[in-house]
């Protein structure tokens, strides 16, 4: 199916108003008609240490005694930015990001952070392997919580 003038006209309408906005996406809906705009915009953040864990560059294998968290050498946590819904995969067909065992690279999304309506893929900041899943898909979460822990060795 070819791609009409108007329909780029149009297309081009939404992504500077995307732009003009400050919005990260955009989806528009007519009868047959599907549009989605979607800017590039990745949400990154220094990565706080959620208050009950760990230091999660500790050198030095450690236990917390208060939350039973035990810290591993060379393991870090991937944690969340901001408040929102945790998403594994970008739609509820595709596959997760990434699973435990994979190898990610500083920069590679991992999951999406859905926050007042807006989709925000979050990027590792480290490269290394997934150790363990914190937590489930379109669970809630914390500013800071930890969503992957990662063998960074």
């Amino acid at each position: 199916m070819a791609i009409e003038r108007s329909d780029l006209d149009q297309i081009e309408a939404l992504a500077d108003l995307a732009e003009k906005k400050g919005l990260s996406e955009i989806e528009i809906r007519v009868k047959d008609r599907y549009i989605r705009i979607s800017r590039g915009v990745n949400v990154i953040a220094p990565a706080p240490e959620y208050s009950t864990a760990p230091d999660a560059t500790t050198t030095q294998s450690t236990s917390d005694d208060s939350d039973g968290v035990v810290q591993v050498e060379g393991v870090r946590h991937i944690t969340s930015p901001m408040v929102g819904t945790f998403y594994e995969a970008p739609s509820p067909e595709s596959p997760r990001f990434v699973e435990v065992g994979n190898s990610i690279k500083k920069g590679q999304v991992v999951c999406i952070i859905e926050a007042m309506k807006l989709m925000n893929e979050i990027e590792s900041e480290v490269d290394g392997v997934v150790t363990e899943l914190l937590v489930k898909n379109a669970q809630g979460v914390e500013f800071g919580q930890p969503l992957f822990s990662v063998q960074t060795n």
